[in-house]
């Protein structure tokens, strides 16, 4: 073709190109631009045809798309965020209010916990979606005061006089009571004045000096983390004594008595301190000769180490300064000056729990004095606890019936209790598919458990709003810890003592429920479970049986005075029935259907003491549906662990550890004693 019809043939080529263009222009794209007239608002509105198309062409696509998530053209500023993960809250639990004639004192403490707890999961709602929203940052914890200093004016003179101690202690921390012991009184209480043969009444000059820590569930008394307790005109002994000990979970440990001996040269001293030291008695008749002697063999030249004996440490009207140090390996303390006695840490209890010292008894207070204290509260900084990594995190539940579900119950501020729950004998469930556990955990109380003295009205309102803001980022952080590892279950009320029997009824729910298992067991966080072992029991009794497995307690009679008094209205009967100690029991699954139906009906006993309870509850269905075969075995150990256990009570996370890393190796034996 020669050059010139080349050169039209691409001019118009060219011109019919810019035509499309305009048509193109013309329209598609001049429909959906703005426009305005003088007659019309500044805001005009676009017209929708174009956004219609696009929205019908993505509706209409192909089949041969790429499976992967579309981003759409225009995104709506007012669009949606992603919904949060729900809460892992068990909410089917409630108590109905049932008619005057079945109701028990029971109801009306069930029903206030659940009223508490409906703000409480409304805002852990709210707080869940506002971090899926946007990311905020993390509360500043507040700061608590290096010492505190009290005098006689701002202390009851009568009672429990507790001192708050907001952030616990640290290693150099000390606590100095200055006190004088009142003369002595007579006791008529027949626990104690019945040791003396004489109708006269026994005369008591006692107090007690306790760290205590927060109590956390409602109705549960205090740890106590130490227990100073000197009783000058002695006790069964007759002779002045000093005992120590501590109490976990409402479980006295040993005692450690300093009775006027000085401790042997073989125990185990603390911080290069002695247990006990001496001082002189009255049956000492070696108190007089023996310094003569002394003295005679110093004037003659012998060599004699010097050995002072001081006198009891407190007197009637006599006023003393007692300090509480803490130390690398216990507790020390010193009378007037002088070193009097030395109490081991106690495996379970880090110092920053010594939230409180609770002064009581036979004492006018002068004045106490706490100086080098921590300043920042342990409960915010549950990730000293918690180890946020996948190995710990719970396997998805399994779509098939288990042989065995496990449910564990914990309060709200136990993170080291169900992280070496994790680390230790749960590690056995993500072996095995056919074994599933969960915590069921409450929440807190927003108001700090202890009844504090009123300090100066700044210290008051300090000390206040660090408790409540410590119990509302325990309630948050439960629910971080619970997203994150899936093994929580939050039951939709506050927690109590008196209420713990409502988790054991919703272990059994999800034991039926949720996941369908064979058998259901019931333990608290300070148990160590021997899964195989358990299972073992369970299995020698024919599986197309019924059965209740565990430390059986045979015709126990209810206690109507003291700490764990039943009154008449709770309990009328003369004896309990027959029920497993509650740190660890099984039950077959149709005993878990029995109960769950029974609570559904509002036809279910309820009572405060959850293992007595359980038992109610099999009693009944033994008589009313099938026979049950109890099996007792005291390898379900109720006051610790002994070598050979089954399940041990009463461990501290150290203790976890210390069981399952034995029990790796094959041994069975138990690890040191609280």
């Amino acid at each position: 073709m020669p050059p010139a019809p080349r050169k039209r043939l691409g001019r118009a080529i060219l011109v019919l190109a810019g035509a499309g263009y305009l048509a193109f222009l013309l329209l598609f794209e001049l429909p959906s631009l703005p426009f305005s007239s003088p007659s019309s608002s500044s805001s005009s509105l676009p017209t929708h045809r174009s956004r219609r198309r696009e929205l019908e062409a993505s509706a209409s696509t192909s089949l041969f798309s790429p499976a992967r998530p579309s981003n759409p053209a225009f995104p709506s500023a007012a669009s949606p965020a992603p919904s949060p993960p729900p809460l892992p809250i068990f909410s089917s639990l409630l108590v109905l209010p049932r008619s005057n004639a079945t109701a028990t004192p029971f109801d009306g403490t069930a029903a206030d916990a659940f009223s508490a707890a409906k703000p409480h999961l409304a805002h852990l709602r709210t707080a869940a979606a506002a971090a899926a929203s946007a990311a905020s940052p993390p509360p500043s914890s507040p700061t608590c005061p290096p010492s505190i200093s009290l005098d006689a004016d701002n202390l009851p003179a009568e009672g429990v006089r507790t001192v708050e101690l907001p952030c616990g202690l640290a290693v150099g921390s000390h606590v100095t009571v200055v006190a004088r012991p009142r003369a002595a009184r007579p006791e008529f209480d027949p626990k104690i004045a019945e040791r003396k043969d004489r109708k006269t009444p026994l005369m008591v000059s006692q107090f007690m000096v306790e760290l205590v820590g927060t109590k956390v569930v409602d109705g549960e008394a205090p740890p106590r983390i130490l227990h100073f307790n000197p009783r000058i005109r002695g006790d069964y002994s007759g002779r002045p004594v000093i005992e120590m000990n501590s109490c976990y979970r409402m479980q006295w440990g040993r005692s450690q008595r300093c009775e006027g001996f000085a401790s042997r040269p073989a125990e185990e001293t603390v911080d290069a301190q002695l247990k006990c030291e001496k001082w002189i008695r009255d049956d000492d008749n070696k108190s007089e000769e023996s310094k003569m002697k002394w003295w005679v063999k110093r004037l003659i030249g012998r060599p004699k180490d010097v050995h002072i004996s001081w006198p009891y440490p407190f007197a009637e009207g006599k006023l003393f300064v007692l300090t509480l140090t803490a130390g690398l390996e216990g507790y020390h303390v010193n009378v007037d000056g002088r070193h009097v006695t030395s109490f081991p840490y106690r495996t379970g209890y880090t110092l920053e729990d010594a939230t409180g010292l609770s002064l009581n008894g036979d004492i006018d207070i002068e004045s106490v004095f706490a100086s080098s204290l921590p300043s920042s509260h342990p409960s915010f900084s549950p990730e000293r606890y918690l180890e946020m990594s996948e190995q710990w995190r719970a396997p998805p539940l399994p779509t098939e019936p288990v042989e065995l579900f496990i449910g564990i119950l914990s309060a709200a501020s136990h993170f080291a209790e169900r992280m070496a729950v994790r680390k230790s004998w749960m590690m056995y469930t993500r072996k095995s598919s056919n074994i599933v556990a969960r915590f069921f955990v409450a929440l807190v109380i927003t108001c700090f458990s202890l009844v504090f003295t009123c300090f100066c009205t700044f210290q008051t309102l300090t000390n206040q709003t660090i408790s409540q803001n410590g119990k509302k980022e325990i309630n948050a952080e439960l629910k971080k810890e619970a997203e994150f590892f899936r093994d929580i279950v939050i039951v939709p009320f506050m927690d109590s003592y008196d209420l713990v029997v409502l988790k054991t009824i919703a272990i059994a729910e999800y034991g039926v429920r949720v996941i369908p298992a064979k058998y259901v067991m019931k333990c608290d966080d300070d148990t160590f479970v021997r899964i195989d072992s358990v299972l073992e029991q369970v299995k020698k009794v024919r599986s197309d049986k019924s059965v209740y497995v565990g430390s059986m307690n045979y015709y126990h009679r209810p206690l109507r005075s003291g700490k764990w008094a039943v009154t008449y209205e709770e309990w009328p009967e003369s004896v309990y029935p027959n029920y497993a100690n509650g740190p660890g029991y099984v039950i077959s699954a149709d005993i878990a259907r029995y109960i769950v139906s029974e609570f559904d009906n509002q036809t279910l006993r309820l009572f405060k003491m959850e293992d007595v309870s359980m038992g109610m509850w099999v009693e009944k269905f033994n008589v009313t549906r099938r026979p049950v075969e109890y099996r007792h075995d005291v390898r379900f150990y109720q006051a610790g662990c002994f070598d050979g256990y089954f399940t041990a009570h009463y461990q501290s996370p150290q203790h976890m550890i210390c069981l399952w890393r034995k029990l790796q190796s094959g041994n069975t034996h138990c690890c040191n004693v609280r």
